[in-house]
């Protein structure tokens, strides 16, 4: 199959790799440079801008979006709506929020062209060696596309989840759910550390990940960070946040629904660099700022 693909930002690059490692021809376009000289060197064709991207795939196309959810997904949604066929199909591969995703769908369907979402877990590692991708769409266009997703997926890790929107909208919860883990972890850790026993947070950390209940990548790579540096002096307790966990709690609302720990663990995100100072929260925001460095890469230096 061949492929276009807009955006080699620390996700897209690594899914392009992997794609062309697994035998599907991918036309790359980035706005910066750099990342296409990366790709090309090992074999993946590249472009100088959208319009040759489109020009260079037979139709029915194949556009793979990997952007920033929000303006920019929509000004490339918008190029690309004035240079596609009808038949053509876009993915919006990024962490789109879900009611964007419907309304994109109105101006594409106009012009008869197909769309589809899909959630995309595992962070650059993942996008590497195997993401968890969450699905939504035309039942039709899933099976056209089945042979792009099973090379992009860790074995298993990958659902269709229903029309339009679903992906985006199970990935949005999955990033809630993220937010409420993590703080939980933070915050067992900063008890552990303040308990007077002069625990081994590391030790501590590699025995919970090993057949305990909470055995999970989150406290394994908690258990890497804290192995790296047990008082995480090198990490910053401002946590960074995205829409998702946010965008869950609206929808909870809507719904009439309770989600106290999404809701708390959103708000200490928050308020992290008010509290950077506060001795009483710094460290629990220090494990959860070096969680999201490991597996999202995200700057947490101080």
């Amino acid at each position: 199959m061949k492929l276009g693909y807009i955006g080699l930002g620390k996700m897209g690059k690594n899914m392009v790799l992997r794609l062309h490692e697994k035998g599907i021809e991918v036309v790359a376009w980035n706005r910066s440079i750099e990342p296409r000289m990366e790709v090309a060197r090992v074999g993946v064709s590249t472009v100088e801008s959208i319009e040759e991207l489109v020009k260079r795939l037979e139709k029915p196309r194949i556009i793979w979006l990997m952007l920033t959810a929000g303006d920019t997904t929509d000004e490339y949604i918008d190029i690309l709506e004035g240079l596609l066929s009808p038949g053509d199909l876009i993915i919006d591969g990024g962490n789109s929020f879900y009611k964007d995703t419907l309304r994109r769908r109105e101006l594409l369907y106009k012009k008869r062209i197909r769309f589809m979402d899909i959630g995309t877990s595992g962070g650059p590692d993942g996008a590497r060696n195997g993401a968890c991708l969450m699905i939504g769409g035309d039942k039709e266009d899933f099976q056209k596309v089945l042979p792009i997703i099973e090379a992009v997926a860790a074995p298993k890790a990958f659902g269709y989840f229903g029309p339009l929107g679903a992906g985006h909208f199970a990935k949005m919860v999955h990033n809630g759910i993220e937010y409420g883990m993590m703080e939980a972890i933070g915050e067992g850790a900063a008890i552990l550390k303040e308990s007077g026993f002069e625990l081994d947070l590391p030790e501590i950390f590699r025995v919970y990940n090993n057949h305990s209940v909470i055995v999970s990548r989150l406290v394994g790579w908690a258990n890497e960070a804290l192995e790296e540096d047990p008082n995480l002096d090198d990490i910053s307790p401002v946590i960074g946040h995205t829409g998702e966990g946010e965008w869950t709690i609206q929808t909870a609302d809507e719904e009439g629904l309770s989600v106290p720990v999404i809701r708390d663990s959103f708000l200490v995100r928050v308020n992290s660099e008010d509290e950077s100072k506060n001795p009483k929260v710094v460290f629990r925001n220090k494990v959860i700022s070096a969680m999201r460095g490991k597996f999202g890469h995200h700057l947490v230096k101080k």
